[in-house]
């Protein structure tokens, strides 16, 4: 997996290794070493599915206080155009958002850490 850098410290884009051939693919969405190494410090525990019908936009979202949760964001199937925004007070990137389109086609995903909203 490919950790990629975005503007705003622990804020990231991660790029998974995809096998592909004539069948299909396949790939790790979340592997708890691989996090490890990559210095993403989040231990999972719990998954969640949210369908949206083409057009919907939906509102910025997050959890604060001792509810604060980290968030890896893909898509199975078409694709989004996912905003986050650091809403850490304090933080010297307070307010900075950076977007990115993760689709199907594409396997990018969001990880989202605790301090941020996205939608």
């Amino acid at each position: 997996m490919i950790k990629r850098e975005t503007p705003i410290r622990d804020l990231f884009i991660l790029e998974p290794k995809v096998f592909g051939d004539s069948r299909g693919y396949f790939f790790e969405i979340y592997n708890q070493a691989a996090f490890d190494s990559l210095g993403l410090e989040v231990r999972f525990v719990q998954d969640n599915e949210s369908f949206s019908r083409f057009g919907t936009l939906r509102g910025l979202h997050f959890q604060k206080g001792r509810h604060a949760q980290a968030k890896l964001v893909r898509v199975i199937e078409g694709a989004i155009y996912d905003v986050v925004v650091d809403v850490r007070r304090g933080s010297p990137t307070f307010g900075k958002w950076v977007a990115v389109t993760l689709s199907a086609d594409n396997f990018l995903q969001c990880f989202v850490p605790p301090g941020f909203a996205h939608g």
